[in-house]
């Protein structure tokens, strides 16, 4: 295969597989899709290199959703035939570029330390045959291609679960496009040429199916900020543009990421089981007693304080959650989510607080509060 695809893809974690891809490749089956998608594997493990193998095997991959929608259970197999190219950045770099330079659409999960920059990257490697090691170094020299091959504006579509993470990631290229002294006219070109978007992506995708494939939840959303300009993936019932992502960042981030990572440090202080799912967590009275705590007495009230809307939102949301958190056919384990757990608490608990401070809502907060001390402590200290 050496087709030349509309949609270039950062990342080939199970979430993308059973999200982004799944959606492009149900609205291909309308008509609804811009095109295929090239997957790129930006590192060079043996595992990364099995995955792009069969990536480009022919007859696609699948995805099983299962679990609860609406009372009813879902349990069904459905086939992603959306990728029809893969390469790996240590080995196909050339490959990279050109399917760069053809893309009119770049989407990027690449993981809770994706945006950081390493110092072995320099400017050396714009016109090099080596790709840079970070991902933020990789897309600069891809869109300078972009910008020399005089083509069109691209759209950005950062899924990394950052806020604002559009805005986030071309500052964080522009800043090193200064740092690398590349010329002016270039990064005009990024600041204005490209089309970043901010984006938030929701879905539960929690055990993998070898060599690719997922298995995930019903529930899935994709909510895209809205920009003049901007080229869509695809058109599919679970994609939302809105004009503004913040009420759809604050619900999930303050209800299902604190949910999840509260659960965290409840199995963590236990010392429960290594094997112990959020299902099973929500099975126990005490587990669950507390989290229900924390939702009704520190978090609800935050929304409230924000207006009757935001508070009707959020707890029709937080339904949402709880049958979530229940699904019988997820194993989502604790041990996974409690991973990098001092940076979730400062995204997700802290912001919280300081909302609820801001608003004058009057909490006290004591869960939130005994568990952030310490992570504002350990960062004034770094």
């Amino acid at each position: 295969m050496s087709e030349l695809n509309p949609i270039l893809q950062f990342g080939t974690s199970r979430f993308l597989q059973a999200h982004a891809d799944l959606f492009v490749s149900e609205a291909a089956q309308a008509g609804q899709a811009l095109g295929n998608i090239t997957i790129v594997q930006t590192t060079n493990s043996a595992q990364g290199a099995a995955r792009v193998a069969a990536f480009r095997q022919s007859g696609g991959y699948p995805v099983r959703i299962r679990g609860w929608h609406d009372g009813a259970q879902v349990d069904d197999e459905r086939r992603v035939h959306a990728v029809t190219q893969a390469w790996q950045t240590g080995s196909d770099w050339p490959q990279v570029r050109a399917a760069a330079v053809a893309a009119r659409v770049i989407l990027s999960n690449t993981g809770d330390s994706g945006y950081q920059l390493f110092e072995a990257d320099h400017a050396g490697l714009v016109d090099g045959d080596v790709a840079p090691q970070s991902f933020p170094a990789k897309l600069l020299v891809l869109l300078r291609d972009r910008f020399l091959a005089g083509a069109e504006a691209v759209t950005i579509y950062p899924c990394e679960l950052v806020v604002d993470n559009g805005t986030v990631l071309r500052a964080l290229i522009v800043n090193l496009a200064r740092q690398w002294q590349l010329d002016a006219a270039f990064i005009t070109y990024l600041e204005t040429g490209c089309v970043w978007i901010n984006s938030l992506v929701d879905r539960i995708v929690s055990e993998p199916i070898e060599p690719i494939g997922a298995v995930a939840e019903p529930y899935a959303l994709w909510a895209i900020e809205a920009q003049a300009g901007m080229v869509l993936p695809c058109s599919h019932p679970q994609l939302v543009v809105t004009a503004s992502l913040r009420e759809y960042e604050q619900r999930k981030l303050f209800l299902l990421n604190l949910g999840h990572t509260y659960l965290a440090q409840l199995w963590l202080e236990r010392g429960s089981p290594a094997s112990m799912t959020v299902r099973q967590a929500m099975q126990d009275g005490a587990m669950l007693a507390a989290l229900e705590s924390l939702w009704q007495d520190e978090v609800l009230p935050v929304f409230a304080a924000m207006g009757a809307r935001e508070g009707a939102a959020a707890a029709a949301y937080l339904e949402q959650v709880k049958e979530r958190f229940s699904n019988p056919f997820l194993a989502h384990r604790l041990a996974d989510i409690a991973q990098n757990h001092g940076e979730k608490i400062r995204r997700r608990m802290a912001p919280v607080v300081a909302l609820a401070r801001q608003l004058g809502a009057g909490l006290a907060q004591p869960q939130l509060r005994a568990m952030i001390a310490p992570e504002l402590q350990q960062g004034a200290q770094q």
